[in-house]
Parts: structure tokens; C-alpha cells; sequence
């Protein structure tokens, strides 16, 4: 009997085959760590599945790896589900992956602490981008269910804790794949027309997988870039979402984000009754300083005898007049003194009284007063100037005066 001689291509096919028809291998769980992860263009995953023994080359494609709510990383402990095949093409057997799991958290667990690892690095948690809540606001934009006890719940707290607000509702599913784009299109479409002056968006209490919706990056972005004020308002107390730390602030219910939005109408008209009081002792303190006032003024003796007053200025008047009348008569004998002083000394210093003592001033042709004898010479005529008038001559001689030995 001749053997048969297998091309590569019959037998990986063959091989193929064998494996496609085990059905132990078409839809199983394999437990192990990933690595060499990579995410081509094409949306297909790659990587490899390992143990502290084996490998497992894995391939998830674009359809399946559409689903996943987490992002695998290098090093992760994964279960995954799928089938094990061959790739005629390459001969190697590989697991073509269906569904990845986390191993010890779900998925969605998962996912929540990566997106809020990513939003907070990007700074969307920040406190210092989150808006101040209105003291009193005037509309109140509701983005919820409008089918679910939530909205009711909101709208009957606020009624009853501050109804000039007008609330506003933009019913949105809160639940499925359709919601997310909802909820982000309400919170646009409030802020385009400016339709509140504060947001509030939520719904009740549920699993993780009901609340998902506001762990969506879609709604979390939209809340962050909204120039309203948003109060985040999803499921219970322990309840938490990416919205509540994105949002301006966060209410533990429903029913705890209506009393955080609008102020009680009880405490306003007890801060007015007491505001009345402090006014009406105010003004009653006020009257009774002015009343006494007003007695101390018809007390005075300018109101009892109002010539008196007149007469008392009068007085006044007189006295200052004096007194000015003095202080000119001592200011001008003061200035008298004074001039006489000055006139005394500047007739001690007049060359006029030099003059009457004897002495001349001699000038030279040119009107120079001569101060010796080279000033002038034989010959030259010069004015001679006396206490009583002058003369003019020819001088005659010079000569220098004798030095006293």
C-alpha cells in the first residue's frame, strides 16, 4: 500500500480540521498572564498568553474587541474564552479570542479605575475648574428618566423646598448602549440655549452595569467642558461614578442633589423674620438716638431765647474786634521801630556824613574815582567832590606818600 505524502498546505489544513471538529477546544477558558500586547490599525488585537511554562499565541478581532469595556494591558491576569485553531497560512495553532476578563475584578471594575486613572491625569477632577452652585437659582435643567422614581423624587423636593425655580426637565434614557449620547446631547443642548441656571443629571440606584452610563468618557467630557453648573446625582450613598468626580458637585441620591440645588424656603423665611427684627431694633435704637438728640437741641439756649444767642455773638464780635485793633496798633509801632532802626543805620553808612567830616572823592577825566596816585597824572583835570558841593582843577604835581620808618 502506497503512503499518502501530505502537502503543507493538507496538512495544516488536516490539522485544522481535527482541531475545529474537538469540541473541547471550541469554547474554552484559559487562565494566564498577557503580553506582548499590540493593537494594529486594522482594530484587531494580537498578543500572547502566558504561564510560568507555556505561551499561547491570541488574536481577537475588530468585532470582538469592539466590546470590551476595559483596555488589557502588559502583565494583566486575564481569563479568556474562544476557540483553539490553525491558521493554514502560518501552520501555528492560536487561540482566537471572544471575551477577556480580568482575573479577582470585573471588567467594568476594571474599566472604571482605568478611565478615572486617564480623566484624572488629564486634570477633569481638578478643583479648581469646578463652578459655584447659584444661591438662588431661577431654572433648574433635569437631565434624567423621565420614567423612573428619581425624577419625581427631585421634582416634588424642589417644589416644596423652593418653588419660584422653575424645573426644567430633558428626559434621556439612563440605561443601555442609547444613553450616553443622550445624556450629552441634553447637556449641550442646556448649555446652547441656556435653558437653567444650574444642571442636574442622574438616576437611581442599580448595578454597576445600570449605572455605566455615567462612567461613559462621552459623558464625563461633556460635564467638564459645560459652562452650567452640573450637580452629579447617580444610584445610592456608596454608589460612585466617574460623573460625581467630574461634575461641580456631587449629591449621594437624587433627592440629596434637589436639596443641594435651591436653598429651603423655611430657612429663607426664618433668615427673613429674624433679618425683620434686627431691622426693627435698628431703627428703633436709631429713633432713640435722634429723639434724644433732638431733646438736647430744644434744651440749648439758643432754642429758649434766641436774642440771647444773638446778643452772646455780638459780644464775641465786639471782643474780636478789639483784639484786632490792638494787634494792628502793636503790629504798625512794631513796623514803626523798625524802619526808624533801619533808617538809622543807613544813614550812618551815606558817604554823605564821610563827606561833612573833611573828606573828598576825587574822579579822573573819565568819571573814575582815583584810589592813588598813578591813577592820574600832571596835567589831567579832575572833579573833586565835597560835603557841600565841588570843584574841578588841573592837577598840578604827583608824588607818593613818605613810608613811616
Amino acid at each position: 500500500m502506497q503512503q499518502h505524502v501530505f502537502s503543507v498546505t493538507e496538512l495544516n489544513q488536516k490539522i485544522k480540521n481535527l482541531l475545529d471538529g474537538t469540541p473541547d477546544l471550541q469554547n474554552l477558558y484559559v487562565r494566564g498572564e498577557l503580553s506582548n500586547y499590540k493593537v494594529y490599525p486594522s482594530g484587531h488585537h494580537y498578543f500572547t498568553l502566558k504561564d510560568k511554562e507555556g505561551s499561547l499565541r491570541c488574536v481577537m478581532f475588530r468585532g470582538q474587541a469592539s466590546k470590551l469595556r476595559f483596555r488589557p494591558d502588559n502583565g494583566m491576569k486575564v481569563i479568556l474564552r474562544g476557540r483553539v485553531t490553525v491558521f493554514p497560512r502560518d501552520g501555528a495553532y492560536q487561540l482566537y479570542c471572544d471575551a477577556v476578563t480580568p482575573e479577582g475584578a470585573g471588567d467594568l471594575a476594571v474599566a472604571f479605575e482605568q478611565m478615572k486613572a486617564k480623566l484624572y491625569a488629564e486634570g477633569l477632577f481638578d478643583p479648581a475648574h469646578k463652578k459655584p452652585l447659584p444661591c438662588y437659582p431661577e431654572k433648574i435643567a433635569v437631565i434624567t428618566s423621565s420614567a423612573g422614581a428619581a425624577v419625581h423624587d427631585m421634582i416634588r423636593i424642589l417644589n416644596r423646598r423652593y418653588p419660584l425655580a422653575k424645573v426644567i426637565l430633558l428626559p434621556v434614557r439612563v440605561q443601555g448602549a442609547e444613553a450616553p449620547p443622550e445624556i450629552v446631547g441634553a447637556i449641550r443642548y442646556a448649555n446652547r440655549w441656556k435653558i437653567g441656571d444650574v444642571i442636574i443629571t442622574g438616576r437611581g440606584g442599580g448595578s454597576i452595569e445600570d449605572l455605566w452610563a455615567f462612567n461613559d468618557e462621552r459623558v464625563a467630557r461633556a460635564i467638564y467642558e459645560s459652562e452650567l453648573p452640573v450637580i452629579s446625582a447617580v444610584g445610592h450613598e456608596p454608589d460612585v461614578t466617574i460623573s460625581d468626580f467630574v461634575a461641580d458637585a456631587r449629591a449621594s441620591t437624587p433627592s440629596n442633589a434637589a436639596e443641594i440645588a435651591v436653598p429651603d424656603q423655611a430657612d429663607l423665611l426664618r433668615w427673613l423674620q429674624g433679618s425683620a427684627v434686627r431691622m426693627e431694633q435698628m431703627q428703633t435704637a436709631r429713633l432713640a438716638a435722634l429723639r434724644q438728640r433732638l431733646n438736647t437741641l430744644a434744651s440749648a439756649r439758643v432754642m429758649q431765647n434766641h436774642l440771647s444767642y444773638i446778643q452772646d455773638k455780638r459780644m464775641e464780635l465786639a471782643h474780636l474786634q478789639q483784639r484786632l485793633s490792638d494787634l494792628s496798633s502793636k503790629q504798625v509801632a512794631q513796623k514803626q521801630a523798625q524802619f526808624s532802626t533801619l533808617a538809622a543805620a543807613l544813614d550812618a553808612m551815606s558817604p554823605l556824613k564821610v563827606f561833612r567830616r573833611g573828606y573828598a572823592m576825587v574822579q579822573g577825566p573819565s568819571g573814575q574815582i582815583l584810589r592813588s596816585y598813578q591813577d592820574t597824572a600832571a596835567g589831567e583835570t579832575v572833579s573833586v567832590t565835597l560835603g557841600d558841593g565841588g570843584f574841578i582843577g588841573i592837577v598840578q604835581q604827583t608824588y607818593q606818600k613818605e613810608t613811616e620808618q
